[in-house]
């Protein structure tokens, strides 16, 4: 049974049967674990795309069963406890990264108000009016699992791997959660189900007095939020290319150098959850939600009953695929220019924007010449800052000898720069130069 397209308010929820709840924490549950299994095999199968080779493809059809087998293979393996490690601790930081990404997807909305066995009820586990700081409050008690991690281990490289991967969460957090500023401020509410609504309403643009239709998707009315949030969601989940916690060259796998077994698996597992879980979030705050993008609105019942999920669900695959076209394209960051991009690019432009955003906002109401005025004005003094900002030009490198010169009183001798290594100071030789010598032996004498 189909109804018309509504979209569910915070007063449709909290009343659905007990049964109803637990099917749909059964569904977000169970979505989240299969779009892992068929994140890892998917992964796989484009990158081998990219590299021109087959990827898996002998276990099941296309290889869709190498995931599971690979699966059971991490189970039946010897579950190694490190002698020094923290038990308790230990067995629950995975469970910890896991728990954490999977609770993200019970305030995504799936779909509007639809029938399920008589009961009219929206495809969403349930929704607040602050359900945008829940997906927040789970993105950020993810550190906890990776640092736990790292720590409860018991050994050196485990830990400086936990503190890399923990100062890099946080510092992409920080540009996260101010992007979402923008959204909050042009839907004015933090309720997801609320944040899709607003966008399935077309933007009216007065153009010199004509009212021109534009997309309600804040990732193109908020391009720079958009962008700012993507690049921070592949830092938060360590993606490539800022996978700097299993940089195998410098941390032998970073946090989960010691954790086998099932344990290693969650680790694994809890990466493509998060992966999902932050592709469905981007989905619900800038990409419409459940709503059909433009070319399939022309269709009335675009928006109508279950169909919605399907849209959603491509919308999802498609970040997804971003994500392994990320990892499958560019290379790693090295960590200080990983921290240099969060801190002081990212960082910044997100204030700027967030200060132009309620400046535009402040100026709704005026009227049409006013507001092209303030705006060609404001247009024209950032451009003029960003021409004239004094740039920080580097210093001349100096010259070899004046290098040599400046050299402190007792420093290390250097070398020589022509090459010529003159004999060691501490070593006598006597070198005698060696004449031929002559042995008189009659008349057949000859030198030898």
């Amino acid at each position: 049974m189909y109804l018309a397209a509504q979209d569910p308010t915070l007063a449709d929820f909290g009343k659905d049967p007990w049964w109803l709840v637990l099917i749909k924490i059964l569904f977000a549950f169970v979505f989240g674990l299969l779009a892992t299994l068929l994140g890892v095999w998917f992964e796989r199968r484009v990158v081998g795309f990219m590299q021109v080779r087959p990827g898996p493809n002998q276990v099941g059809p296309f290889g869709l069963l190498q995931t599971l087998a690979d699966g059971l293979k991490m189970a039946f393996k010897e579950d190694i406890l490190p002698k020094a490690a923290d038990k308790v601790v230990y067995f629950f930081a995975p469970v910890i990264s896991v728990v954490c990404a999977v609770t993200a997807l019970s305030v995504i909305p799936f779909g509007p108000m639809v029938s399920i066995f008589g009961h009219r009820t929206p495809l969403q586990v349930t929704d607040v009016s602050v359900a945008v700081l829940v997906l927040l409050a789970c993105s950020s008690l993810a550190v906890y699992g990776i640092v736990l991690g790292g720590w409860a281990s018991g050994s050196t490289y485990p830990l400086l791997g936990g503190l890399r991967s923990t100062a890099q969460m946080i510092s992409y957090e920080v540009a996260m959660g101010l992007s979402i500023v923008a959204v909050f401020m042009t839907a004015g509410t933090m309720s997801t189900s609320g944040i899709v609504a607003k966008q399935g309403d077309a933007t009216q643009l007065t153009v010199l007095g004509t009212e021109i239709p534009a997309p309600g998707w804040y990732a193109i009315l908020l391009l720079p939020s958009f962008i700012i949030f993507f690049i921070a969601i592949v830092g938060e989940t360590n993606r490539a290319p800022f996978d700097l916690p299993e940089a195998e060259s410098e941390l032998v796998a970073g946090f989960m150098t010691e954790y086998s077994s099932l344990k290693f698996a969650l680790f694994m597992l809890s990466e493509y959850v998060a992966m999902v879980s932050m592709s469905a979030v981007t989905v619900t705050l800038f990409l419409g939600g459940w709503r059909a993008p433009w070319p399939i609105t022309i269709w009335e019942g675009a928006n109508s009953g279950w169909w919605p999920m399907l849209w959603f669900f491509g919308k999802v695959i498609m970040l997804v695929f971003v994500f392994v076209w990320l990892r499958g394209t560019l290379p790693r960051l090295r960590y200080d220019q990983f921290m240099r991009l969060g801190w002081k690019v990212l960082l910044p432009i997100n204030l700027v924007w967030i200060l132009v955003l309620a400046g535009l906002r402040s100026i709704e109401d005026w009227e049409s010449r006013d507001r092209l005025l303030v705006t060609a004005i404001g247009a024209g003094v950032l451009l003029l800052a960003t021409l004239l900002w004094p740039s920080r030009k580097k210093a001349p490198k100096p010259t070899v000898q004046e290098q040599v010169n400046s050299r402190p009183h007792g420093s290390y001798p250097l070398p020589p720069m022509d090459l010529q290594v003159p004999p060691s100071p501490r070593t006598k030789r006597v070198v005698a130069e060696r004449e031929p010598a002559n042995v008189a032996a009659g008349s057949d004498s000859r030198e030898v």
